[in-house]
C-alpha cells in the first residue's frame, strides 16, 4: 500500500499536471541550489516520462531537451531527442540545438533486479555515465545533478563529482520516499582545468591583481598566489578552484 506522503505527491503531480510525483523533487533541488536559472539551457538525460523535463522548463524558459532510450510524449516548448546518451550522434544533436549547456540533471534509475548489490552497482554505472556525457557538454561553470542508490560504491561516487566541480551536495528530497535509499548528488561549478584543491605546483609569478596578489597563469588558467611578487618563481599549495580561476598560497619554506 502507498505511504500518505507517496499519495500526497502523488496526488498533487496529478492535479498540477506534472507526469510524475518526481517533478516535486527537482522543485525542492532546485529551491536550496539554485542548479537552474532563468534563460539556462538544460539538458536532461533519461528523461522519459518527462517530469522533471516539464520543472526544467517552467524554471529556464530557455533550450531545454530531454534525451532517453525511450519515446518522449512532446513536453510544451522543450525539445527531445529519443537516442543513447553516451552516442556522439545523440550528442551531437544537444549541440545542433544550443552552444554550451549550463546544467545537466539525471533522475534515471537502472532496471532494478531485486538484488540490492547489483542494483546499487547499476546505478552507480549509470550515474557515471550521466557524470561522463555531463563533462563532455556543460559549460564551464555548469552544474550536474543526478540519482543515485546509497551503497558501498556511493562515497567514491561523490568524490568523483568532487573532482569535477568546485563544490558538491548531497540532498535527500522530502518528495523522495522515507524508506527509499536513493539521494541526490549536486555538482556546482564544472571545472575545465586538471588543477585540483590540495595539488602543489611550481609556478612563476607573471602579474599582480588588484589586491596585491600575485597572478601565475597555467595552460590559461589563473591562480592568484596571496603575497607572491612579480617575477618570481614559488612552490604553490592550491587553496580552492573555482570555474576560471584558482586560488593558492606559498608553501612555507619558499
Amino acid at each position: 500500500m502507498p505511504t500518505k506522503k507517496r499519495d500526497f505527491y502523488y496526488n498533487k503531480a496529478k492535479q498540477m499536471g506534472y507526469r510524475s510525483r518526481a517533478a516535486f523533487k527537482l522543485k525542492f533541488i532546485n529551491e536550496k541550489f539554485g542548479l537552474i536559472k532563468k534563460g539556462d539551457a538544460v539538458v536532461d538525460l533519461g528523461a522519459a516520462p518527462g517530469g522533471w523535463l516539464q520543472v526544467a522548463k517552467e524554471i529556464s524558459e530557455g533550450t531545454v531537451i530531454g534525451v532517453d532510450l525511450q519515446r518522449i510524449e512532446p513536453v510544451e516548448g522543450a525539445v527531445t531527442i529519443k537516442g543513447d546518451m553516451t552516442s556522439p550522434e545523440t550528442q551531437a544533436k544537444i549541440f545542433e540545438k544550443v552552444e554550451k549547456v549550463n546544467a545537466v540533471i539525471c533522475d534515471a534509475a537502472p532496471n532494478l533486479s531485486g538484488n540490492w548489490a547489483l542494483d546499487h552497482a547499476r546505478s552507480i554505472d549509470l550515474s557515471k555515465t550521466a557524470l561522463d556525457v555531463a563533462a563532455k557538454i556543460l559549460a564551464p561553470g555548469g552544474n550536474f545533478l543526478v540519482k543515485v542508490f546509497q551503497g558501498d560504491l556511493y562515497q567514491g561516487f561523490v568524490d568523483e563529482v568532487g573532482r569535477r566541480f568546485s563544490r558538491v551536495y548531497t540532498y535527500k528530497s522530502p518528495a523522495s520516499r522515507q524508506q527509499s535509499a536513493e539521494i541526490y548528488v549536486i555538482g556546482k561549478g564544472f571545472l575545465t582545468t586538471g588543477i585540483r584543491k590540495g595539488d602543489v605546483l611550481d609556478l612563476a609569478i607573471d602579474g599582480v591583481g588588484k589586491n596585491g596578489d600575485g597572478i601565475a597563469h597555467v595552460d590559461g588558467f589563473v591562480i592568484f598566489v596571496k603575497g607572491a611578487k612579480q617575477g618570481s618563481r614559488v612552490k604553490v599549495k592550491i587553496t580552492d578552484v573555482k570555474p576560471e580561476f584558482g586560488f593558492g598560497k606559498i608553501e612555507k619554506g619558499h
